[in-house]
């Protein structure tokens, strides 16, 4: 029998999933609530201790990768963290006003932009805009991946053993 705990549990992980590819959902910590929920009201029995904090791990891993993985591509490129700062920071503006095009032409523009007016290099700031912005778009790849397996490895050991 599937009791309100499990329902909430579940559809808390699926909502991690959709919230990595939905703005300013954080897909991360909503997986880890709906583990931490499920696990906290089967009385801390089932799933096993190692099958949470593998879950668990997986989760905070995806809680870095949404809070430092465009962070991290920009510095890659070559961007300052002045520059990742502000480009976070206009991006997220752009984003609520416009939407997830605005936070990627955000981003990649003022990226871009604050580089160039750095450094006069017009090439190495396409290259930093270009890092800024797939590595975002990866870092949500990744986000997708790690809830999903989070939510598919939380029906399996629920479920099928």
């Amino acid at each position: 029998m599937v009791d309100a705990v499990t329902i909430i549990a579940v559809a808390l992980l699926v909502g991690g999933v959709v919230g990595t590819v939905a703005p300013l959902v954080p897909g991360g910590l909503l997986s880890l609530s709906g583990l931490g929920l499920y696990w906290w009201g089967s009385g801390f029995s089932e799933p096993g201790t190692l099958t949470v904090a593998v879950l668990a791990l997986l989760a905070v891993m995806t809680i870095v990768a949404e809070l430092f993985g465009g962070s991290i591509a920009a510095k890659a490129g070559g961007a300052s963290w002045t520059t990742t700062t502000i480009a976070t920071v206009v991006a997220i503006v752009l984003m609520i006003v416009t939407g997830p095009l605005g936070l990627l032409a955000g981003l990649f523009g003022t990226v871009f932009v604050v580089e160039f007016v750095q450094g006069g290099d017009a090439g190495g700031s396409v290259r930093s805009a270009a890092y800024a912005t797939g590595g975002m778009l990866a870092s949500t790849a990744i986000q997708v991946l790690l809830t999903l397996t989070i939510l598919l490895g939380f029906l399996v050991a629920l479920f099928v053993f």
